[in-house]
């Protein structure tokens, strides 16, 4: 509902990101501290916008996510813990990631209520008082002429509400919870929300649907500023998610100069990854699938999707891909021609941020930063996309690869080269977004109704342009990408590329 919308939530957002950026470019570890402690009094003063219900709560949450955006984890609440403390072991420029992810701030947090059904003034105490009938535990009576819910007998079945002929009775639930998939979102015993991350697989859902700003992930924007301003070697990686999150009539050739502006020395697309995915996946299927060999094959390039397979259903594991996902194929094609450089995945998703943390990946992929975090940086150097073009723009992907970015897309690409390299071999596809859709799917996987099945799962609802990374409504950000994948010079990339070796 408030995706790409240009809200308080996100504004705060990216205010933070922006000063962060500022102090990894300024580079000054003698002033460090007291500029950082200086950015909660900047953003939150007297003369700004009134956020919360007083400047100290609202100084206290912006406290908290400056130091997830420094990389830091939030500061517990029962003991003194300095707002800088840890900051000089997070001042270096190759930093990784530290679980968890995705944190609750709980000063932000209102404490929403949980699921439930409450009667509203609409009501019209209507003579069939359907709503009473269809209770199965008697949890509704009729009071002062209205009807009301006895919560301690009310199961949440929803009967009341879908038999209401006013729609007189709402359905409470908390944004967060709702938009998790795998009920990871939980109650403390204050009544706030809170992770449990062993269940999480950091989509990001629950913090691009809290209203409050509540949920924050962390970030590396701070040590990549600092890697930018010592003159490293720096090459991005971009996904092909990137059409429209920088303005409607930002093209590949303006985000290419701006990146220039920044510092970066080389730009690769993700898609060329994808492309290499896609033909190895299209081998796979083939060889694997078709033959027996394996009963179904699920892709890998959605990390939080690879994260629910291996978490809840872990005698699926053998059926999920091991081709490598297209940032790390991507990223392991720069470093084979620029041994010495880093790489920064630059993209519109949060769980990519844990997937370059792994062991096996760390060395190939430097820097993960979202599409907003990017963004935030280009205002920290005052740099305006419109007014930059580079000579040339990124072509060095197919339409199949640049497909990734949206839902269906990756299985799409996997088809039609199966089509193209193997004639006569039929393809079964599936697909799923959202992590409910993507636990059903594979729930029906384990039990074998999706024998014979391409299986490709996106944990965020409409695919990576969906990703809690990104600057734009879903619906937009899928209509941009389609006209990259359009206008396209190739539409599938060459067989030759399974013979690339990666691994």
């Amino acid at each position: 509902m408030i995706r790409g919308l240009d809200t308080t939530v996100r504004k705060i957002r990216r205010t933070v990101f922006e000063e962060v950026a500022r102090l990894g470019f300024k580079a000054d570890a003698d002033t460090l501290l007291n500029d950082m402690e200086e950015i909660p009094y900047k953003i939150v003063n007297e003369d700004t916008m009134k956020y919360r219900e007083s400047v100290y709560r609202a100084r206290a949450v912006v406290r908290e996510r400056l130091r997830l955006a420094m990389g830091l984890s939030l500061r517990p609440e029962n003991k003194p813990v300095h707002l800088t403390m840890g900051v000089e072991a997070s001042n270096i420029s190759d930093k990784y990631y530290e679980p968890p992810l995705m944190q609750v701030i709980p000063s932000a947090c209102e404490g929403c209520e949980e699921k439930g059904y409450e009667v509203s003034n609409v009501c019209k105490g209507c003579l069939a008082h359907p709503c009473m009938e269809v209770c199965p535990k008697g949890a509704i009576s009729m009071v002062n002429g209205r009807s009301y819910i006895d919560q301690s007998k009310c199961i949440k079945c929803g009967k009341c509400k879908a038999a209401c002929p006013y729609d007189a009775i709402s359905k409470k639930e908390r944004p967060c919870a709702k938009a998790c998939g795998v009920g990871a979102i939980e109650t403390d015993r204050h009544g706030r929300a809170v992770i449990n991350n062993e269940k999480c697989v950091s989509c990001g859902m629950c913090m691009v649907s809290c209203p409050f700003g509540a949920i924050s992930d962390k970030s590396q924007i701070f040590q990549l500023a600092r890697a930018l301003s010592e003159g490293d070697q720096i090459i991005a990686e971009i996904a092909p998610a990137f059409a429209g999150q920088f303005g409607d009539n930002i093209t590949p050739r303006n985000l290419k100069a701006a990146l220039q502006e920044l510092g970066f020395s080389e730009f690769y697309e993700v898609a060329l990854g994808a492309d290499i995915g896609a033909i190895a996946e299209a081998h796979h299927y083939v060889n694997k699938v078709t033959t027996g060999e394996l009963p179904f094959l699920l892709t890998s390039c959605c990390p939080s999707w690879a994260m629910l397979a291996k978490k809840y259903f872990p005698d699926l594991v053998e059926q999920v891909s091991q081709e490598l996902t297209p940032m790390v194929a991507t990223a392991r094609t720069i470093k084979k021609e620029h041994p010495n450089a880093k790489v920064v995945f630059i993209g519109p998703c949060a769980a990519k941020k844990l997937e370059a943390m792994r062991r096996t990946v760390r060395s190939d992929v430097d820097f993960v930063i979202t599409f907003e975090e990017l963004q935030a940086m280009f205002d920290a150097k005052d740099i305006d996309l419109s007014k930059y073009e580079a000579e040339s723009s990124f072509h060095n992907a197919t339409g199949a690869g640049r497909g990734y970015a949206y839902a269906g897309g990756v299985a799409n690409a996997i088809e039609n080269c199966v089509k193209e390299y193997y004639p006569g071999v039929d393809v079964k596809i599936a697909h799923a977004e959202g992590l409910a859709e993507c636990k059903k799917i594979l729930s029906l996987a384990k039990v074998g109704r999706m024998n014979g099945c391409l299986i490709e799962g996106m944990g965020c609802p409409g695919g990576c342009v969906a990703g809690a990374g990104t600057n734009l409504q879903v619906d937009k950000a899928k209509k941009k990408v389609q006209e990259l994948v359009a206008g396209s010079t190739k539409k599938l990339p060459p067989k030759e590329l399974e013979e690339i070796e990666l691994k």
